[in-house]
């Protein structure tokens, strides 16, 4: 197995802050910090902060923080962490000048010729998690991805039914979410194959954990886990509309559950992410692909490139568009450019079409080729003595000179051309020779091809019978609890009865 690496940044990050713009907002997001404060709706939180210096009302579960603390916790941090999958090459690092991808779900797949979305079948769902392990730029995966669920899956059971479909098609890591205790199983499973998640911690804005939040912190921290924590402000909405407001409120949402991490276990790793999108202020909901999201990535990006953790956007993973069309490709590209060349060391971004609602498998490939492209482009210029081809420039000289029959040529043109895998290149006259295919054929083609022939590498028996026994323990456990209805429940006995090895 080769194992994939992430996009080596090698060029200056993209600043857009002076020095005294980022010192204001970080005094100001200190300032929220020490008299607005942070909501945590935990007992067990808030006697943890009580008993490190905090001023804590425990009737209005309100947190303030010293900013003592606050610096002292932002230092605690690693500056990069390591998240095992199954198997022996398929860590990954978060930090640095690396860049990893995770695909951004979507609730449905759609239909490529109406693009009304559809809920995936079982099988759609494996096929996509083997497409995700064969593609360079997918290193690692997670909960609801690609899809929320697949059909006759109980919903308290969408998340771990996932989490397996990733790790039966996949040695990548996951980054793996919580909610009705479902994190208490995904972390069973990963020990089971020796695998490290990435612990998902989600803030709700304005200013506020959640109870089954700050759960999910114990509880993966007490596992060995580094924490993923995630602030997604709607600016004008859960947060102030300016790009500097919108900042200190989701710099100081983050900077809570830092502190939190640090005292529940001292150096533990923390990836924090910035999730926030534009208030369309005609209809109410959230407008993706916006350019005030990448700006608000980029200022984050600068501003925790200081505090030296590692850093995750996923405003980049979605578009406003409902098709895989020009408007999708160009929301999506210029978003993640800007994440990339201004530093994120984590990018949700595969395959997600509109919001997080849709999401396909083609778009899945052909944000491959972005990626590539982008990451070629971040490894920069090479100039030395081989590259600066003296020689052969007074060796080929002026017309009728040419440089396709040189060595020289042949040695570096693989090293400084990208050639995208469902892209069109051909001549106008090649292409009409050649049923005028468009990249979205080229990706089906790209498609049919993976599911050929890749083959993940599979669980062991062993590892197999593990999984399936901690599912099984999972969905008795909600169907005793009342949380998996009468219906559903034959449903899903049905469909995994149905699916045989290897589960479809």
């Amino acid at each position: 197995m080769i194992r994939k690496k992430g996009i080596t940044r090698n060029i200056r990050p993209l600043e857009i802050l002076s020095e005294e713009q980022l010192e204001s907002i970080h005094k100001n997001t200190l300032d929220v910090l020490e008299n607005t404060g942070i909501r945590f709706e935990s007992d067990k939180a808030l006697k943890l902060f009580k008993e490190n210096d905090c001023n804590v009302d425990m009737e209005k579960k309100i947190v303030r923080f010293p900013p003592w603390l606050v610096e002292e916790c932002l230092r605690k941090c690693p500056s990069s962490f390591i998240v095992k999958g199954r198997g022996p090459r398929s860590d990954v690092r978060f930090g640095g000048n690396m860049s990893n991808f995770l695909p951004f779900p979507g609730k449905d797949t759609i239909d490529l010729e109406t693009w009304e979305p559809r809920t995936p079948t079982r099988k759609e769902f494996y096929d996509t998690v083997k497409i995700m392990d064969a593609l360079d730029t997918v290193h690692y995966t997670g909960s609801y991805v690609p899809w929320f669920g697949f059909k006759n899956t109980p919903a308290v059971m969408q998340m771990l039914e996932g989490d397996a479909a990733n790790f039966r098609n996949s040695t990548m890591p996951l980054h793996c979410n919580y909610g009705n205790d479902c994190e208490v199983f995904a972390i069973r499973m990963a020990k089971a194959l020796g695998a490290v998640n990435l612990g998902v911690v989600a803030i709700s804005p304005p200013l506020t954990y959640q109870e089954d939040a700050c759960i999910s912190a114990f509880r993966n921290i007490e596992a060995g886990f580094p924490l993923y924590i995630q602030s997604g402000p709607t600016y004008g909405a859960t947060s102030p509309v300016t790009t500097a407001g919108a900042t200190v409120t989701n710099n100081a949402e983050l900077m809570g559950g830092v502190v939190l991490a640090q005292l529940i276990k001292t150096g533990t790793g923390v990836l924090v992410s910035d999730f926030g999108f534009t208030q369309n202020m005609r209809s109410g909901y959230p407008v993706f692909g916006r350019i005030e999201s990448s700006m608000h990535q980029v200022v984050f990006n600068q501003i925790w490139r200081r505090y030296k953790i590692p850093i995750g956007n996923h405003s980049t993973g979605v578009s406003n568009s409902k098709r895989i069309d020009y408007q999708c490709g160009y929301e999506k590209t210029i978003s993640l450019m800007l994440s990339l060349l201004s530093g994120a060391n984590e990018i949700g971004y595969h395959g997600c079409i509109y919001g997080e609602l849709s999401f396909h498998p083609i778009q899945l490939i052909l944000d491959d080729d972005v990626a590539a492209t982008i990451g070629r482009f971040l490894q920069g210029v090479e100039v030395n003595d081989d590259t600066l081809a003296i020689d052969v420039i007074n060796q080929v000289g002026p017309i009728p000179g040419t440089y396709l029959t040189e060595e020289h040529t042949r040695k570096w043109w693989k090293n400084e051309q990208f050639i995208p895998k469902s892209s069109d290149s051909l001549t106008y006259l090649e292409w009409m020779e050649a049923n005028k295919k468009d990249c979205i054929e080229y990706a089906k083609d790209r498609m049919e091809k993976i599911l050929q022939t890749h083959k993940p590498e599979p669980l062991s028996d062993s590892e197999e019978k593990a999984i399936e026994e901690i599912l099984s323990e999972a969905r008795e456990f909600y169907r005793k609890s009342g949380k998996i209805s009468d219906k559903e429940w034959e449903a899903c006995k049905e469909d995994v009865n149905s699916a045989g090895y290897p589960y479809y």
